[in-house]
């Protein structure tokens, strides 16, 4: 809401906060869903586009760099940056060190919340395993170990001895 104050002339921006306006956010995603997916929306997208569009990356030149380095495959070929992509297409793509699987439900082309774009694919990854690393690393320069953490070291010999 802008008001402008009578006395100074200048002009403020206020922000009025409601709590627990759930149907207004609804209504909202609902408005932006329609006007991404209307009648004016397209039936087919460049990848590149939708894939920082639904956000499994943050930049649309970190996308085109993904599809020129032949991590992006769209319904298992090597895709370009400009391969368009329709509802039903599988793209499976290796963002950040982990292998991607998603099928395109609804292909936009401009970026929306995190919302409504988890409702434009339908993910098929594989879930996460963390890895099991070492239970303790040695950095060299660190000087010596206290003494609890000499214990410790101590017990890992003996487990791995036994």
């Amino acid at each position: 809401m802008v008001v402008t104050s009578p006395s100074s002339g200048r002009t403020q921006r206020r922000i009025r906060r409601t709590g627990g306006s759930d149907r207004r956010d609804a209504f909202s995603r609902r408005a932006i869903l329609e006007r991404v997916t209307g009648p004016l929306a397209t039936d087919e997208t460049r990848i590149d586009r939708w894939l920082c569009a639904v956000r499994l990356v943050k930049t649309r030149p970190l996308a085109t760099r993904l599809c020129e380095g032949g991590h992006v495959l769209v319904n298992g070929s090597p895709a370009k940056p400009s391969t368009k992509v329709h509802a039903g297409d599988r793209v499976e793509a290796l963002i950040a060190e982990r292998k991607r699987i998603v099928e395109v439900m609804r292909p936009i082309e401009s970026r929306v919340g995190a919302a409504i774009a988890a409702t434009c694919y339908v993910d098929h990854s594989p879930p996460v395993v963390p890895e099991a690393g070492p239970a303790m690393i040695l950095v060299r320069g660190e000087g010596r170990p206290s003494k609890r953490l000499r214990r410790e070291f101590e017990r890992l010999r003996r487990a791995a001895d036994a």
